[in-house]
């Protein structure tokens, strides 16, 4: 009797270990086959793959996925402190526009040196939106330019997009949250003032 109750609790061991690789094994081949295509950090699980790396034609890629929706695009850094503190509420605010139809992409400026820095940075902020790169030893004022001709290295900025992917507006430097709540909506198609240029402040 004690040695059926024994291989009783030796099967069920046995079924619950086959049912546990089953759950496991199909998620590490999905994640296997997703390490060949570049995709951006979205800041969804602590499993995702670091974001890509983009020059200012990977840059111009982007925008073209996108074309045809509102656009925000926040260059940020995590040794860059206005940016750190700005970026939660461009969390909210992806979330809050979401439904309208905004799409949300940063932009990280760190240096590789800084990987573990960004890691922890959107673990813990859990973006929920893509977040690329900029891939080290580009030609930055280059980039900038091919960003922003206005744009000379201010950090944060952020760049606004209307549906058909032109310029609606963008800061350099901090906002308050009403100035962004306004640029926000000029990429849904409201006044292109809403988002209008300006330097730092």
């Amino acid at each position: 009797m004690q040695s059926n109750l024994g291989l009783r609790g030796v099967s069920a061991v046995a079924v619950v270990a086959i049912l546990m690789l089953g759950v496991v094994l199909p998620g590490h081949s999905q994640s296997t086959a997703g390490k060949n295509a570049p995709a951006a950090h979205s800041g969804k699980s602590a499993a995702t793959a670091d974001p890509a790396l983009i020059d200012l034609s990977g840059y111009q890629q982007v925008l073209a996925k996108y074309h045809g929706k509102p656009l925000v695009v926040n260059f940020w850094a995590t040794w860059c402190e206005p940016c750190r503190d700005e970026y939660p509420m461009i969390v909210e605010l992806a979330k809050q526009f979401k439904p309208q139809g905004v799409e949300v992409v940063g932009v990280d400026m760190d240096d590789d040196s800084d990987m573990n820095l960004v890691r922890r940075f959107i673990a813990r902020m859990q973006p929920g939106f893509p977040n690329y790169r900029q891939k080290t030893g580009i030609d930055l004022d280059k980039f900038y330019d091919g960003v922003n001709p206005q744009w000379k290295g201010t950090m944060p900025q952020t760049m606004f997009y209307g549906k058909d992917g032109n310029v609606v507006g963008f800061f350099l430097g901090s906002r308050p949250r009403a100035q962004f709540e306004q640029a926000f909506r000029a990429t849904l198609g409201g006044s292109a003032n809403s988002g209008t240029p300006g330097g730092a402040k």
